[in-house]
């Protein structure tokens, strides 16, 4: 086989898991894009985002995980994190009283 095509079968099979799992993680997130975020959704009530995150989300009041993933300096973890709040109902319990 010529050297190329062994290099590339070696990086195929070197970043395999790692390739499967951002494919994984994509496709959680695309399915998360949709769901929507209470217009009185209150950040502070989710625990393990943090302040400056916080502070952005409460700023630009995003509709959905999906407009939350495009503001600047929201990670993946801090979606991570508000997905799995709002799926396990928090919104209800998130909201200002």
């Amino acid at each position: 086989m010529p050297p190329a095509v062994v290099e590339q079968l070696e990086i195929q099979h070197k970043y395999e898991g790692y390739i499967k799992r951002q494919e994984e993680t994509a496709k959680k997130f695309a399915q998360g894009e949709g769901k929507s975020i209470p217009a009185d959704f209150d950040y502070d009530g989710v625990p393990g985002l943090s302040g400056e995150i916080r502070e952005k989300l409460q700023q630009v009041r995003p509709r959905s995980l999906g407009q939350a993933a495009r503001i600047s300096g929201v990670t993946p973890a801090a979606l991570a994190v508000l997905m799995v709040y709002l799926k396990r109902g928090g919104s209800r319990q998130g909201r200002k009283s």
